[in-house]
């Protein structure tokens, strides 16, 4: 078998083994698969028919599970050139990208916090629980930022720019 052929039987076994850990790690189980199949095509990027096709899916999951995925960044959405029809494409980045939209996430969750241990009182054993709480993201929020930068770097010395 030539290098540049794939197995399509391979691949789907992949696209559902790796759909399923992410499930496993929270996503939800059509985003999960959508983005398992574009992470695994060729040119990261497919119609929402050949979506259909190769999961076996209808129009409407496809539409749903690539409108999670947009909203967490993991995908986007173009035009085919000369057509009216979208594809959707993942990028080498989504991960940086959806690692970043969560570290917007912590910030408001940081946010409410403040507001819960503002009004429950430091002294309190709720308000304890919440210092802890907010201390223990703002740890996290300031080692994403540091590992990302350090990722950066390791990308482009491995990748190129």
């Amino acid at each position: 078998m030539s290098e540049n052929v794939r197995d399509a039987e391979a691949v789907s076994r992949f696209v559902e083994a790796f759909a399923a850990q992410l499930v496993e790690a929270g996503m939800q189980r059509m985003p999960a698969r959508v983005f398992a199949a574009l992470l695994s095509s060729d040119e990261g990027a497919m119609s929402s028919a050949e979506l259909g096709e190769q999961l076996r899916i209808s129009p409407a999951a496809v539409s749903g599970a690539v409108r999670y995925l947009a909203q967490t960044h993991m995908v986007s959405r173009e035009r085919e050139p000369g057509s009216r029809r979208e594809r959707y494409r993942v990028h080498g980045d989504q991960w940086y990208e959806a690692l970043t939209n969560r570290e917007a996430v912590i910030k408001r969750w940081e946010g409410a916090l403040r507001e819960g241990l503002a009004s429950l009182g430091v002294e309190t054993p709720a308000g304890r629980r919440m210092a802890e709480t907010l201390a223990f993201f703002e740890f996290v929020e300031g080692e994403v930022s540091a590992m990302m930068e350090r990722w950066r770097v390791h990308r482009e010395k491995t990748f190129g720019s």
